[in-house]
């Protein structure tokens, strides 16, 4: 087990991180693009500045994980293992991603661009989406009851297919409730 360690300016792109138990570490402006993190368990970690594009992630572990100002690109989470997952993130830009199936109840999503993103099938109760760009993401039968979209953009939610039971909206984005009846919304 690799404890309270920090991993600075490092490129994991071409040589893998080894697989270790990471617990309490901090990965500060590493590149992690094309590399296989598989079956490696993250807890209480924090990605700062990060390039993750198309890691490949089977059966890792995200326990506690913050990302702040990261570039994730086409990651799959629902390969991970779901247990005890929980993830964060600030800034970052997750496009092309899944979470299909996944429990990611009170995930704050913050300054995010979520473009393409697919949360079919996906518990987010509680969940943030503060300032999120969330164009062309996917929501079919997602589990999005107290989620705040208030501030929200660029989303489409079919209300008839998702749980939205208590969700938060602003009267600036209910639109994005709206778009399969193609009604037009004057302000």
């Amino acid at each position: 087990m690799i404890e309270d360690k920090i991993f600075e300016k490092l490129n994991y792109s071409e040589h893998n991180l080894a697989i270790e138990e990471y617990d309490n570490c901090t990965f500060k402006t590493c590149n992690f693009s094309n590399s296989d993190i598989s079956n490696i368990t993250f807890r209480t970690c924090e990605f700062i500045d990060c390039e993750l594009s198309n890691v490949k992630m089977k059966h890792t572990v995200l326990s506690d994980i913050q990302f702040v100002n990261c570039k994730l690109l086409g990651l799959h989470f629902n390969d991970c293992n779901d247990l005890f997952m929980a993830l964060g993130f600030k800034n970052c830009r997750l496009e092309l991603a899944s979470f299909y199936q996944l429990k990611l109840k009170q995930t704050p999503f913050v300054d995010c661009t979520l473009n393409n993103v697919d949360f079919t099938e996906t518990n987010l109760t509680r969940s943030t989406f503060h300032n999120c760009d969330l164009k062309r993401s996917v929501f079919d039968r997602s589990i999005l009851e107290y989620v705040n979209f208030e501030s929200a953009f660029n989303f489409s939610i079919d209300p008839e297919v998702n749980r939205i039971k208590n969700a938060k909206f602003s009267k600036e984005n209910i639109s994005g409730l709206l778009g399969k009846y193609k009604i037009k919304i004057k302000s």
